[in-house]
């Protein structure tokens, strides 16, 4: 289970999370027709071995993400995902944002393979092993930007530090958050948003990825389902179940024009299935909404 001041490294707790994810990100790469291709999320898994590079090549056929239920899903899910978000960052730099602000970067590869204008600054916020373990990972590879990285814990102050990297909240910025919600407290879920309303310029830009979350007796539960199975890469016992606020409202209340797609209605509109009812993957997409707002 979470606790207060917790850290992590790429392969435990939150940070064993980006590399599923990023699994899943190298998987859709090989798909014929991926809806988005990061070639870095390959890098990362073959650094650290083991079962991450087995699925790659096939040596893991009973791996989750190799599942016809859950795997196939969450895979389509990933590439989506990383597809809205993409689109939204090249909106951003189109409109003039020059500031990338990347909240719990993870594995997150954008720095390296999106086009972004001349001029563009990517700031990078994480825990310091998991940022160092990427910087690691693409020393022989160039940003496409001038990166910065912050080795920060979300639940302290990030303003002063990003501030202190050389953010300037009087020029226009673009932000993300993504896959970031559900390991944060409701209190600083509220803070963040805060901090992203205080920063952000008139004309910048935010991207969230929001969800509701579960009957509390139906988190407990799933809670007690995975200690009880000793589970190996556990879930539910590292999120918060909690929302301050649904992202589109809240940011819709503080004065900026929000849209919210629901990730079922983009996975139709990119052209990828969705699970069916009795799907294991099904109360998960059901309840994740891609989020876009810009502060006019």
């Amino acid at each position: 289970m979470r606790s207060e001041g917790d850290s992590w490294d790429i392969t435990t707790s939150v940070g064993s999370t980006a590399l599923f994810v990023a699994t899943a990100r190298a998987l859709e790469a090989q798909k014929p027709d991926p809806l988005a291709v990061d070639p870095f999320a390959e890098l990362f898994c073959r650094a650290v071995g083991g079962s991450w590079a087995d699925v790659l090549d096939g040596q893991a056929p009973d791996h989750e993400l190799k599942s016809d239920d859950f795997g196939r899903h969450f895979v389509n899910f990933q590439g989506a995902r990383t597809r809205y978000f993409d689109a939204y960052f090249e909106r951003a730099a189109a409109a003039g944002a020059r500031q990338v602000v990347v909240l719990a970067a993870g594995l997150d590869s954008r720095a390296y393979r999106l086009p972004w204008p001349d001029g563009t600054t990517v700031f990078e916020l994480d825990q310091p092993q998991v940022l160092e373990f990427k910087r690691d990972v693409l020393a022989d590879h160039q940003p496409r930007a001038e990166r910065r990285e912050i080795a920060v814990d979300l639940r302290d102050d990030w303003p002063q530090a990003l501030r202190d990297s050389g953010f300037d909240p009087t020029q226009f910025s673009a932000w993300i958050a993504e896959g970031l919600l559900i390991y944060l407290p409701a209190a600083t879920q509220e803070q963040l948003f805060t901090g992203i309303d205080a920063m952000a310029t008139l004309g910048s830009h935010v991207a969230v990825e929001d969800g509701t979350p579960l009957p509390p007796e139906v988190f407990e539960a799933k809670v007690e389902e995975e200690r009880a199975a000793a589970e190996e890469r556990p879930f539910f016992q590292l999120v918060y179940n909690e929302r301050h606020a649904p992202a589109a409202e809240w940011f819709g209340a503080h004065g900026w024009t929000a849209i919210g797609t629901p990730l079922t209605d983009y996975l139709r509109e990119v052209g990828r299935e969705t699970p069916g009812p009795d799907s294991e993957a099904a109360e998960m997409f059901a309840r994740n909404t891609l989020v876009s707002a810009v502060k006019p």
